[in-house]
């Protein structure tokens, strides 16, 4: 296998991967030689190593767009470093920051707003009423107008609210960190996207450069012919 030893850090590399600095994008360039100001556009690197700078342009990029990179961003660039996805990561978290009793209280309040509740809770009230008023007469342990059966409706209720509440906040908490995560794919494959178009970039200077200097040769082989015409 052919190889190449790289301007820049003097190391050995497949041709393949040989890339030169006049198919580099400017901006990219620029900050190349920030670190490597020795490297000029007429020296040679490899891909994986003009890879590295154009992780570091993105991340000038996104700084100069938002300006000190919360840890949100800081996520992302590492994730965009490392070609790991976000979601799984985000999951994770998810899941470790479910405590005891915020799982007793989604269970709750998905009970509690369900049919079954509804109809089990109505189907008590209506046994509760036909015991005390026609099975002990009206004279039993709760006789109409019910004060036992409203202090415990009153009691569930005031029990009932707050744990509504809690896992209404458990949701809000559970929304935003689904923003979060929003955001954060979006940002990623916003970057990803650019980094597309920058590769695409250089596909395409690297083809016009290779189409100039087929051009150049079919010239200089017309110019052979035009030459051997002339003397004939």
């Amino acid at each position: 296998m052919k190889t190449f030893i790289s301007n820049l850090s003097g190391k050995e590399f497949p041709v393949s991967e040989k890339i030169s600095g006049k198919t580099i994008r400017i901006s990219i360039l620029e900050v190349l030689q920030k670190e490597h100001p020795q490297f000029t556009v007429d020296k040679f690197l490899s891909a994986s190593e003009l890879n590295l700078y154009r992780e570091q342009y993105i991340e000038s990029f996104l700084t100069k767009q938002i300006g000190t990179l919360t840890q949100l961003e800081k996520t992302v660039l590492v994730s965009l470093k490392d070609k790991s996805t976000l979601s799984d990561k985000l999951d994770g978290d998810e899941k470790l920051a479910n405590t005891f009793g915020q799982r007793i209280a989604d269970k709750v309040a998905a009970f509690g707003g369900s049919w079954t509740f509804i109809i089990s809770f109505g189907v008590f009230l209506l046994i509760w009423i036909c015991i005390n008023i026609y099975w002990l007469g009206n004279k039993g342990f709760d006789p109409y107008p019910f004060i036992l059966l409203n202090l415990i409706l009153s009691s569930l209720a005031a029990l009932q609210a707050p744990v509504i509440m809690m896992s209404q906040n458990r949701q809000e908490e559970k929304d935003r960190e689904r923003g979060k995560m929003d955001y954060m794919i979006n940002l990623k494959s916003e970057l990803e996207i650019r980094m597309l178009h920058e590769k695409i970039d250089h596909l395409i200077i690297n083809e016009q450069q290779e189409v100039i200097e087929i051009h150049k040769v079919q010239i200089e082989m017309l110019n052979d012919i035009l030459k051997r015409i002339e003397k004939v």
